[in-house]
């Protein structure tokens, strides 16, 4: 799907089904921290996610229900890999050199 807007004119199982592939890609791409796809993947799902928009819950059948679950589950796993990957980014660069935190500007314009 990378670099292919979804077509609007599919059905929505069809996006669906094309929503689950991405996120798949995304997790793989997580796994091997391929930021290129995982930026493609971004794309792709922003694409799906406007073409999705025009359908309702009334447009939900038994089959596009549970893909659509599928796909709300699978984001959910893929956003919890990305956050302990940052969390963990985080602590390395902390290990490096010690927490450095900036003073808020308001605070630092009353020192100043």
């Amino acid at each position: 799907m990378t670099g292919r807007p979804a077509r609007p004119s599919l059905p929505l199982a069809a996006q669906l089904r094309q929503m689950i592939a991405v996120l798949e890609a995304e997790r793989q791409a997580l796994a091997a921290l391929d930021a290129d796809a995982v930026i493609a993947s971004a794309r792709d799902k922003e694409s799906l996610c406007a073409s999705l928009a025009g359908f309702g819950p009334d447009a939900l059948d038994g089959e596009t229900r549970a893909l659509a679950e599928t796909a709300r589950h699978l984001n959910d796993v893929n956003r919890r890999v990305r956050n302990l990957l940052a969390a963990n980014v985080a602590a390395r660069i902390e290990a490096l050199g010690g927490p450095r935190r900036m003073p808020h500007p308001a605070y630092a314009a009353m020192r100043g």
